[in-house]
Formats: structure tokens, sequence, C-alpha cells
């Protein structure tokens, strides 16, 4: 029996679109197991986590902001790239730990 656990900040989506979502993930794990039987024991839990409990690179969460302020400082990341680290030894050399917060 597969089970599926999709965690969601809470109020992000309708009631609707959570069940759809449920659906759709049940659809694709029928595709992959290859036979419809199978939709009987798919199960989804979609749990939701109140904002004050996510946290994005170590600072709350405050929605659409919060992903604005993280694609700015993951693109300042990418610009201060020394070469093509593959490695976590190559990506701390490249990009080492500020102590200043």
């Amino acid at each position: 029996m597969p089970f599926v656990k999709v965690t969601l900040v809470e109020g992000v989506f309708t009631t609707e679109e959570k069940h759809a979502l449920a659906a759709a993930l049940t659809d694709v794990m029928v595709k992959f197991e290859g036979s419809e039987a199978f939709r009987e024991v798919v199960w989804v839990l979609i749990e939701e986590l109140h904002t004050d409990g996510w946290h994005i690179g170590g600072r709350p969460f405050q929605g659409p902001k919060s992903l604005e302020d993280t694609l700015r400082r993951s693109a300042s990341v990418v610009e201060m790239l020394n070469g093509h680290p593959v490695t976590r030894p190559e990506w701390a050399a490249a990009v080492p730990v500020n102590e200043k917060k």
C-alpha cells in the first residue's frame, strides 16, 4: 500500500483543490503501478501546517514575499560561485559559511 504525504502551508489550497491534488497523485501512482486495481490501496495524506511552523533559509515564512526573497538570495549565491561545484566540499569552498547574521 503506497502512502503519499503532502505537507502544505495552511490555507493555500481550497478543499476542492486538495481533493483534486489527492486524485491526481492517486492517478500517478496507478499509472506507475500499471493496474487500475491499485487505485483502491493508494493513500494520500495532505497535512497543513500553520504559517508560524514554516521557515525558509532560517527565516519565518511570509507567503509570496518569502518566495521572492528566497529566489533573490539564490540568484546572489549563484553569482558568487567561482566555477561549477558538484560536491559538498566544492560548494563549501565556493560559498563559505557567512558567520554574520
